[in-house]
């Protein structure tokens, strides 16, 4: 067949252009390549409790969900969904209309940015942000506008925080939509009281809408604590909120996400959903069904056991001479190189599965403007003790 494309004519959509092989994938594929330590893409190195395991063997035995599930999701799990925000954070939502199970939270945010956005509309993401932010707006025809989150130091622990005045600054009469993550997802940053409070009244006086990935909800630590936007006043309105089973439950694979909204959102959603993957993940939801109701005491066992990584390869980043900021909450770590002598973290990345078996990612490719993040180097702490004490040992010859 000839004439089907032109040389003159680019095969991917203009407003993808920027977007190519993610960097996860680049980086997991060289840790694969040269048996290195992956500490670089966010998966956890164990699966999660046994008995959910065994949940979605029972259903794929019971032939429960081996067929096309419900498009807005197994009735089981978007009542287990309601009954989750209702139990941790007095959010009341209708699992029948004001619940919608996704493939993973990555799809739930392509769909609300492809449901909510009309061509020309900015969207304020905060920066440095996950990479299918800038994706999913620009394949709604969006126009990102970064808020940066930047290093300070308070009490002694060098952390990332929002400057409210830059936000403010940034609301034009073309602003649609804000797209806030808290536990924030690569620095660590978990948004404050006084943080959300300003980011409620400026979506409620602007009349803006809110997407608000909060998928590491149940991993923060010290003194923080997790508000979901939703519960402030004028947010349960004008905000979706997405969820995911990967981070709490370590079952990543499943790709097991859901919104929560008003009707009207969940319904501009899940028409764009059904065009995307139609439905998804069958047995697994009826597995994080029965994860949902797991007691607290598993949530605050996952919380402790996280903490403690952190602190472990914390500690083992700084020996090694880096500087490290302290993440509230998630299971990544920013760091910046330039105490190594080194300034280029893309080039250091590559190098550093050759110079000392260990993979991370270069924060640049978060940023808008590269030269922002350009020394900044995250790293995933979700692996096994072991592991990270192994990973930190290697990182140590960097300097010795």
């Amino acid at each position: 067949m000839t004439g089907m494309t032109s040389s003159a004519r680019p095969l991917l959509n203009r407003r993808l252009a920027e977007f190519g092989t993610t960097i996860f994938a680049e980086m997991s594929a060289l840790a694969a390549r040269t048996g290195a330590i992956n500490l670089g893409q966010g998966f956890p190195d164990t699966d999660g409790p046994e008995e959910i395991r065994e949940a979605a063997v029972r259903a794929l035995r019971e032939g429960r969900g081996n067929q096309y599930p419900p498009g807005p999701g197994i009735p089981e799990l978007r009542a287990a969904v309601a009954a989750h925000q209702q139990r941790r954070y007095g959010l009341s939502f209708d699992p029948d209309t004001e619940v919608l199970v996704t493939a993973g939270a990555t799809e739930a945010i392509a769909a609300a940015l492809l449901a909510l956005l009309e061509p020309g509309d900015e969207v304020i993401a905060l920066e440095p942000y996950y990479d299918s932010y800038a994706a999913g707006i620009a394949m709604a025809g969006g126009t990102r506008v970064p808020v940066t989150l930047r290093p300070h130091t308070d009490g002694g622990a060098a952390a990332f925080r929002l400057d409210l005045d830059e936000l403010r600054a940034a609301v034009t009469d073309r602003t649609r939509l804000l797209l806030i993550n808290t536990p924030h997802n690569p620095t660590g940053t978990v948004l404050t009281r006084e943080e959300l409070t300003a980011i409620a009244e400026l979506a409620v006086e602007r009349d803006l809408l809110v997407v608000t990935d909060e998928v590491y909800e149940h991993l923060v630590f010290d003194d923080a604590a997790h508000l979901p936007l939703a519960t402030f006043p004028g947010m349960r309105e004008r905000t979706v909120t997405i969820g995911s089973a990967g981070k709490t439950f370590s079952f990543t694979g499943w790709k097991v996400g859901w919104v929560t909204a008003a009707p009207e959102l969940v319904g501009a959603v899940r028409s764009v959903k059904q065009f995307l993957t139609y439905v998804a993940s069958g047995p697994f939801q009826y597995a994080v069904a029965e994860a949902l109701s797991l007691p607290d005491t598993y949530f605050d066992a996952l919380r402790a056991d996280m903490l403690a990584k952190r602190d472990l390869l914390g500690d083992g980043l700084r020996s090694a001479g880096f500087e490290v900021y302290q993440p509230q909450g998630t299971y990544f770590i920013t760091t910046d190189i330039t105490p190594l002598g080194e300034k280029d973290a893309h080039a250091f990345c590559r190098a550093l599965p050759e110079r000392c078996g260990v993979v991370a990612i270069p924060n640049s490719v978060f940023y808008d403007d590269p030269d922002a993040g350009r020394s900044q180097v995250r790293f995933a702490f979700c692996k096994r003790d072991d592991v990270l004490t192994e990973a930190a040992g290697r990182l140590r010859r960097l300097t010795s």
